[in-house]
């Protein structure tokens, strides 16, 4: 069965998070993030994968991914991050 996931990436040097989500493998994703490309993530070379949450539906992976790029704020996504990293 296919595991999807909703992730969150972190570049220190724009200081920015990217929220998304990918059926793929969370390191192929990661590279295509880093590679050549126009986008959002396209502005940096350093991102690193900060919190990754797994689950059994592409429409729940999709469901959080909204939820969280809802909360427009950093602090309270670096909140979650250091609360989930440090269960």
């Amino acid at each position: 069965m296919q595991q999807f996931k909703t992730y969150i990436l972190y570049s220190k040097s724009l200081d920015s998070f990217y929220i998304g989500y990918t059926g793929d493998d969370i390191r192929k994703r990661l590279a295509k993030h880093l590679g050549e490309h126009k986008g959002h993530t396209a502005k940096a070379k350093d991102w690193i994968i900060a919190y990754v949450e797994n689950h059994d539906t592409k429409s729940a992976a999709m469901c959080r991914e909204k939820q969280l790029k809802s909360w427009k704020n950093k602090k309270r996504i670096k909140a979650m991050i250091y609360e989930k990293t440090n269960e």
